[in-house]
């Protein structure tokens, strides 16, 4: 048998997609069965108040932030993008 507690799962959640229910119900599920139980990391450009529009309804997304923000370490990250630096910089130097 497999220890499932050493294994880590990576999700993003993108602000321009959302999850129909059934999608937003199985993974809920995948969250709550790895509630203490093993890692998880969870990326997200859009604030914890939005995230009703992505999981399709406030209880479902309540229950879920309270099982992720449980036993957490929460990293906000403001700056400005890497990506969008370099793309910046790519464009100047072509246009040179």
């Amino acid at each position: 048998m497999v220890n499932q507690t050493n294994r880590s799962l990576v999700s993003w959640t993108s602000p321009y997609l959302s999850f129909s229910r059934p999608g937003a119900e199985l993974l809920f599920q995948v969250f709550a069965d790895r509630y203490e139980r093993a890692s998880l990391l969870i990326t997200s450009n859009l604030p914890f108040s939005e995230w009703g529009q992505i999981f399709q309804g406030e209880r479902m997304t309540a229950a879920l932030l309270d099982r992720l923000t449980h036993h957490c370490h929460i990293f906000e990250m403001n700056g400005e993008s890497y990506r969008f630096r370099e793309s910046v910089k790519k464009n100047k130097q072509a246009q040179k």
